[in-house]
């Protein structure tokens, strides 16, 4: 089962607080995609845009443009547990 995302919050280190709808919270950082992922960059050149993130309607991904987006299951395996 795909784990769906009760709330986020973005933080100024490009890091991300995320609580799943099973209680579990974990701190994601974003920086390491930033750096490995071309298409991540603009998060960290575009003023804002970061913390200008929407949740999608099924709750299991993070999206910041068409070409920018994390998968929750990504960020409940590799996130470090809060």
């Amino acid at each position: 089962m795909i784990p769906k995302i009760k709330t986020v919050k973005a933080n100024e280190d490009f890091t991300l607080n995320v609580v799943f709808e099973d209680g579990k919270t974990v701190l994601y950082d974003v920086s390491n995609d930033i750096d490995t992922i071309p298409e991540f960059s603009v998060l960290k050149t575009e003023c804002g845009l970061f913390r200008n993130f929407e949740i999608d309607e099924s709750r299991t991904v993070i999206s910041w443009s068409d070409r920018v987006d994390l998968p929750s299951d990504t960020i409940y395996e590799y996130g470090i547990k809060a």
